[in-house]
């Protein structure tokens, strides 16, 4: 028996091996699909065609008795890897930092990483000033000589440099990439009083984030068009969605798309860590829909509480999507209690037509 099973696990693995060959062979298709892409000026995405990949994958595995569904995302993990690499490659390619110096303020910190990382790979020399930093220079003691700075500081700090930085403007792109607008108001606008090129960039992901298909990135304008354009030309070689937005409604947004979802997730691990269940028995009786909200929470759990709380606490309209919160929970409350059944079918009734028009 034991021999046996030696022997199969032994062909698992060099099927294993396969794979990944295999795996590996089609990231070089792609890499050179990518090259063909770029000489033709063709974009590095199409959708049609991901769709034909899908679907091949889909009858093959038909035909083979394996799951559709299992053969459709894998495929489209696949997909998303060949991606990745054509994006990476394109942003190299187009280079447009070579030459180029940039700072980034805060380039210790997770968001700051990814902008030193991002842009490295466009050919800037990078330089970073933060406080966690091993060789920490101030960037009041640096030149500010660098045709890209990125402000990667904490909010209520963002706003301190940018006054700072206001009454001697530095001559190249300056942005912040902080999650909320309101709390660097006032020094985007001395910035932009003082002359400086100054805008404002929110990167809808985290820093993890490899692939930026399908990924939003937002530009607010502070009057200075021209800053606006140059940060989203830094995002012109990869997938990324650009967005244009003005001030106030970007934060009034974010007060759903953030500081809402955020709140609906705390308040889910804040009731179950305060109900006395155990969490492994909940997960002995764990649903679908339990599971992948676990999930989400349990992400949300992990991330900065410093972070987090400025997100619910800085933003001016942030109160509107707590109290929309609180009364949608009391709705539901006061219609379980009286038995309303008709109410509560309304309201998901409700939710499924606001989300069918997503």
């Amino acid at each position: 028996m034991d021999a046996e099973l030696d022997a199969l696990r032994t062909q698992l693995a060099r099927v294993d091996r396969k794979i990944l060959d295999l795996v590996a062979e089609r990231e070089k298709l792609a890499s050179r699909i990518g090259s063909v892409k770029r000489a033709a000026a063709l974009p590095t995405r199409d959708f049609s065609q991901e769709r034909d990949v899908v679907e091949r994958a889909r009858e093959r595995a038909l035909e083979l008795g394996l799951s559709p569904r299992f053969a459709e995302e894998l495929m489209l993990l696949l997909i998303r890897s060949s991606l990745t690499v054509q994006e990476r490659e394109s942003i190299k390619t187009v280079a447009g930092g070579s030459g180029k110096r940039a700072l980034v303020i805060g380039g210790v910190g997770k968001m700051g990483r990814w902008f030193v990382s991002f842009l490295r790979s466009q050919g800037f020399a990078v330089d970073v000033a933060d406080p966690a930093s091993e060789a920490y220079q101030s960037w009041k003691q640096i030149e500010l000589f660098h045709d890209v700075i990125v402000i990667a500081a904490p909010l209520v700090v963002a706003n301190e440099i940018l006054l700072e930085m206001s009454r001697r403007p530095p001559r190249g792109l300056v942005f912040d990439i902080g999650s909320l607008k309101s709390p660097v108001r006032d020094g985007l606008r001395a910035m932009a009083a003082a002359g400086a090129n100054v805008t404002s960039v929110h990167p809808m992901f985290g820093p993890d984030t490899e692939l930026l298909s399908g990924r939003h990135v937002v530009f607010v304008d502070v009057g200075v068009p021209a800053a606006t354009d140059a940060a989203m030309e830094l995002f012109r070689s990869t997938l990324a969605v650009r967005v244009d937005m003005d001030l106030e409604s970007h934060d009034r947004l974010i007060a759903y798309v953030l500081g809402l979802s955020h709140a609906l997730n705390i308040a889910f691990f804040t009731a179950l860590a305060e109900s006395g269940e155990r969490a492994p028995e909940l997960a002995k009786l764990s649903s679908t829909t339990f599971d992948e909200q676990l999930l989400v929470s349990k992400k949300v759990a992990g991330e900065n509480p410093r972070l987090y709380f400025e997100i619910q606490s800085l933003n001016d309209y942030g109160t509107e999507a707590l109290a929309a919160l609180l009364y949608a929970v009391e709705r539901i409350r006061s219609v379980v209690r009286a038995g309303d059944e008709a109410g509560f079918a309304a309201l998901m009734e409700r939710g499924k037509a606001y989300l069918s028009g997503r």
